[in-house]
């Protein structure tokens, strides 16, 4: 599969990759063996299910193509299919990184033109 993956993250953490230029992933995914991604159609119940609340994120999109045979799809949620890559994340696949901020019900708000 190709197209755009997304990464929801603390910003903190995801600058300090941005100046090292590589994305180790977060604790869960040292844990897990791979950085979990979520597709534009899953994104939104990720957000909710694992981050609820959560402030100071960011939604980064990662052009799936660039991660070669690194990027595998497993399924996880449900049967779905989920992005996971067992590898570090070169910041030369990151297309963008946006704030994912929470509105006034405590759900996250998705960048403007976001599937």
């Amino acid at each position: 599969m190709t197209g755009l993956i997304y990464k929801i993250t603390p910003e903190a953490p995801w600058r300090a990759a941005e100046a090292s230029g590589v994305y180790k992933g977060a604790p869960i995914d040292a844990a897990d063996g791979f950085i979990h991604f979520s597709t534009a159609a899953q994104a939104r119940e990720t957000a909710a299910k694992h981050f609820a609340g959560q402030t100071d994120l960011l939604l980064v999109a990662v052009d799936a193509a660039a991660l070669g045979d690194a990027l595998k799809w497993e399924p996880s949620r449900g049967g779905a299919m989920f992005p996971h890559l067992f590898a570090s994340l070169p910041m030369t696949a990151v297309r963008w990184a946006e704030p994912l901020r929470l509105d006034a019900g405590g759900r996250h708000v998705f960048p403007d033109g976001f599937a």
